[in-house]
């Protein structure tokens, strides 16, 4: 089954001169006002390279034409395997897709149970997001606290990777997990040649909001990109704090963060696939709370899709994600929002678009559900409507004429499966029947499909002779030893 193709670009909230402007005055940080990386092998690569650096304050001055030679050499577009047929994409041009992400600190789970999220969350959303249609790649997307920090690498990733056979991607917590997913990847490609050739595995490093690479994620960055694997170097300055109150400033600053990270990662490894990553937020001023869900982060994640687009980058954002702590309507206007205006503009690689509540702080089993829905009608408004001899119906309404009704003819039959979108959470029943179902609300309906989903049986994407082998050589790799079931006080499943 081929994976659907939806474009965005229609919504453009920068003009060709408010491009070009954002673009000139990050050329003058980048030259001028230049990046601070406390890393020595990485100041001296930039330096032997032609950028200008002052090991006093650790400050990397980058001039603009190697700016400008370093994003040439960045691949246009990359495609990010799947490990099971129709779940591979294609990241860059204006392609959309959505998934995951945030590392949650807690979950909301089918209980209503706000808690600590654990390594078996971490594999339940994995399931529930193998099977979500609208879902593309799974990016970690909570932390577990019941693991030891120096093995969070291998166990989430290799989590991910069991539940499911779209794309995955994640942090990086220390060196040697780095080190140690990398081969456990390669043992299930084959061997690291064809892991590289077909990587089915990113990973995200962090830049510091503002204009600061900390040694280890510099670390981290060089590493990956010398493998040449998928990277992210997420940013997240937050307008009126770590960047510019104003939204203009805070996309100077952004922008110059995410070109650095791809500037440094050509400079390792020229035609390494990087992201223009940007995690755009701003801040209330009267709480001092940042804010994932205002529509000025979609704002601001439209237009750096519009300054990626510039750069002939694949980018990276985050929209979808809800100050809202429950499944409620705050959440839904502000992921159904901030979720358009990235969809519209044509944003490639969308995360924390499924279940991030809080700010990103709680993942809810039950807003993937909702968020489903969401996405589905973001993708559903990229299909447009189709013009054609046979669409237009001329033949349909000669036959049924004045005063008929289409229900029964065969056109109807033949397009109302692919013309409508059906909402999985939506009721759309008559007000008793509505009732008589026992009055669900779209919470509860998530709630029940989410646990139909753990609830399934399927093939193991690892097969289990290769999963022995990978654990007798890595004894850290957790076993979660009741697999996929779980039991709710909501009922079992």
């Amino acid at each position: 089954m081929k994976h659907p193709i939806y474009e965005g670009g229609g919504y453009q909230v920068l003009t060709d001169k408010e491009i070009r402007q954002i673009h000139e005055t990050t050329v003058k940080v980048l030259e001028n006002v230049g990046f601070e990386i406390n890393h020595l092998p990485a100041l001296e690569l930039f330096e032997q390279k032609g950028a200008r650096v002052d090991y006093d304050t650790n400050r990397v001055y980058v001039p603009r034409e190697m700016i400008s030679r370093l994003i040439k050499q960045a691949p246009e577009e990359f495609v990010f395997y799947g490990r099971q047929e129709g779940k591979s994409i294609t990241v860059g041009g204006k392609q959309v897709h959505f998934g995951t992400g945030g590392l949650a600190l807690y979950v909301l789970d089918l209980d209503r149970e706000k808690r600590p999220s654990t390594l078996q969350d971490v594999a339940n959303l994995a399931r529930i997001a193998d099977r979500l249609e609208n879902l593309d790649f799974f990016i970690i997307p909570a932390y577990p606290h019941d693991i030891n920090i120096d093995t969070v690498d291998v166990n989430t990733k290799y989590q991910a990777m069991l539940n499911t056979g779209k794309p995955v991607m994640g942090g990086i917590f220390n060196q040697q997990g780095l080190e140690d997913i990398i081969k456990i990847a390669a043992i299930i490609a084959g061997g690291l040649e064809k892991l590289q050739r077909r990587p089915f595995l990113g990973f995200i490093s962090s830049i510091t909001s503002p204009l600061k690479i900390s040694s280890d994620h510099a670390e981290y960055i060089m590493e990956v990109a010398r493998y040449g694997l998928p990277l992210a170097t997420s940013t997240a300055p937050a307008a009126g704090a770590t960047a510019p109150v104003t939204l203009a400033g805070t996309l100077v600053q952004q922008n110059a963060e995410a070109l650095m990270g791809v500037i440094f990662t050509q400079l390792v490894n020229p035609g390494t696939p990087v992201l223009y990553s940007a995690v755009p937020v701003t801040m209330d001023m009267r709480t001092m709370s940042f804010l994932m869900g205002s529509i000025e982060s979609g704002l601001m994640n439209a237009a750096i899709t519009q300054m990626a687009h510039h750069y002939r980058l694949p980018c990276y954002l985050t929209v979808g994600t809800t100050d809202s702590k429950l499944p409620d309507a705050q959440a839904a206007h502000e992921s159904a929002s901030t979720a358009m205006l990235a969809a519209l503009a044509g944003g490639n690689f969308i995360h924390e678009a499924f279940g991030m509540l809080d700010g990103a702080m709680t993942a809810s089993y039950a807003q993937y559900i909702i968020d489903n829905d969401i996405i589905g009608n973001c993708l559903r408004t990229l299909r447009g409507i189709e013009i054609n001899e046979d669409t237009l119906a001329y033949d349909a309404i000669a036959k049924v004429g004045p005063g008929g009704n289409y229900l029964s003819e065969e056109h109807t039959v033949r397009y109302m499966r692919t013309e409508l979108y059906s909402p999985r959470t939506s009721d759309r029943k008559p007000y008793q029947q509505w009732i008589d179902a026992g009055s669900k609300d779209s919470w509860k309906r998530a709630e029940d499909y989410a646990a139909q989903l753990l609830a399934e049986s399927s093939e193991p994407i690892i097969p289990p002779e290769l999963d022995a082998q990978i654990r007798d050589q890595f004894p850290d790799l957790v076993n979660l030893d009741d697999g996929y079931t779980l039991r709710w006080k909501t009922g079992s499943v």
